[in-house]
């Protein structure tokens, strides 16, 4: 088994960080070109916009359960493998006009993704501890947001040049290219296995689950996530068909959007120190208020300016809130980090895919005044989450105290 050197450990760590916004590239790159892609593929804009979802899904249920594969067997054979079988199914979309086949092929890069990016959270677990540890999850979704900054910026400028094949044929090259470096200074991160137990490990799966501070915290990321998943689902048509700009432009869009997210994840590490409920409380107020006003203004007046501004600023808080209580969840599980980090992921991608696809094809978002009103509907249920999100943790704390508690007088 080949091991991480000590001196490849920070190369280790960058590639790491690298491969994280993986799943974010693979769904956000193509999102400039989900009306051509309709258009040559002779499908419908939900059709495309499936695959999508199809991602999403394969991505979520398999990173619930291949925490456990990763526990037993190691992050790093697993993950090289998963590398090369994505670079190879983004091939496959590239050369295929059948919309079949996609779905597939994106069902298969949802899996491979699941095993990379679990792991790779995972490591970070592995090869840190304490406060080094706390720094290094408190920037996941600052570096997750790379790529709905990056990804849709680049896949306009594909899309204008060389069409929506273009950007699958990226993904593969890029792929390979990490997949050479991960050869060349990667390594097996995982110190301790665990047996592959099914009974064991189920048991892991439910007392995760029933924790419901956990359980909660993974809906309310969830909803933040939604509202850009639904964004970029709709996006590209409101920008192309509506306000007649180029995909281009709706990279550019994007670039600002994922610019949103990444900025409202570098506030919330900057108030790390800050009391948890406290500033989501308030983070949550002010995304409720700026989509009532998306939904308000939208009858006065609506052109591209107006949609962007309140969708940076509802995304901006998304980016803040996600990564307050990403980073909560990810932290309450440390002995069995695979699990924890599939779990989170997972429940990420199906809970979202719930969401975001449930309400496009109900409200057929096509305009500013239906994109606030998703964004509306998604803060209302994140209040009402965030409610029993409090509840359940202060319980959890207060077992926590009477358990010290009992250890100090039995002491």
């Amino acid at each position: 088994m080949k091991l991480i050197k000590e001196h490849h450990r920070g190369i280790s760590t960058v590639l790491a960080f690298a491969l994280i916004p993986l799943s974010g590239f693979a769904t956000d790159i193509y999102i400039p070109s989900l009306p051509s892609m309709a258009r040559e593929l002779a499908v419908n804009n939900s059709a495309v916009q499936l695959s999508l979802i199809a991602f999403m899904i394969s991505s979520g249920v398999s990173q619930l359960f291949v925490g456990s594969l990763l526990d037993s067997f190691g992050r790093y054979r697993i993950g090289t493998i998963s590398l090369l079988v994505f670079a190879l199914a983004s091939f496959t979309i590239a050369v295929s006009h059948n919309i079949n086949i996609i779905y597939a092929m994106r069902v298969l890069q949802g899996i491979t993704v699941a095993l990379i990016v679990v792991g790779k959270r995972a490591y970070f677990v592995d090869m840190y501890s304490g406060e080094q540890l706390k720094h290094y999850t408190s920037l996941f979704s600052i570096i997750w947001a790379t790529a709905p900054i990056v990804a849709p910026f680049i896949g306009g400028y594909l899309e204008a040049a060389f069409g929506w094949q273009s950007n699958f044929l990226f993904l593969g090259i890029a792929t390979l290219s990490l997949l050479v470096l991960e050869l060349m200074y990667g390594g097996e991160s995982l110190k301790n296995y665990h047996p592959f137990k099914a009974k064991s490990i189920l048991q892991v799966y439910v007392s995760t689950i029933k924790t419901f501070d956990f359980s909660l915290g993974l809906i309310l990321i969830s909803l933040s996530y939604a509202m850009l998943v639904v964004y970029g689902m709709s996006s590209p048509f409101i920008i192309e068909h509506v306000f007649h700009f180029s995909p281009v432009v709706t990279g550019y869009c994007s670039l600002l959007s994922g610019v949103s997210l990444m900025a409202g994840g570098i506030i919330s590490k900057t108030l790390i120190k800050k009391p948890l409920v406290k500033k989501v409380s308030v983070a949550l107020a002010l995304q409720l208020g700026f989509a009532a006003l998306m939904v308000f203004t939208a009858g006065v007046k609506t052109n591209l300016f107006t949609l962007m501004a309140f969708t940076a600023l509802v995304h901006l808080l998304s980016g803040f809130i996600f990564n307050n209580i990403f980073a909560y969840c990810l932290g309450r599980f440390s002995k069995n980090a695979g699990i924890a980090s599939g779990v989170t992921g997972g429940s990420l991608y199906i809970v979202t895919s719930f969401f975001s696809y449930g309400i496009v094809n109900l409200m057929a978002i096509k305009n500013q005044q239906l994109l606030g009103t998703a964004y509306l509907s998604f803060a209302i249920l994140a209040v009402i989450t965030l409610v029993l999100f409090i509840r359940a943790r202060a319980s959890h704390q207060k077992q926590e105290a009477a358990v010290i508690l009992a250890a100090e007088v039995a002491v």
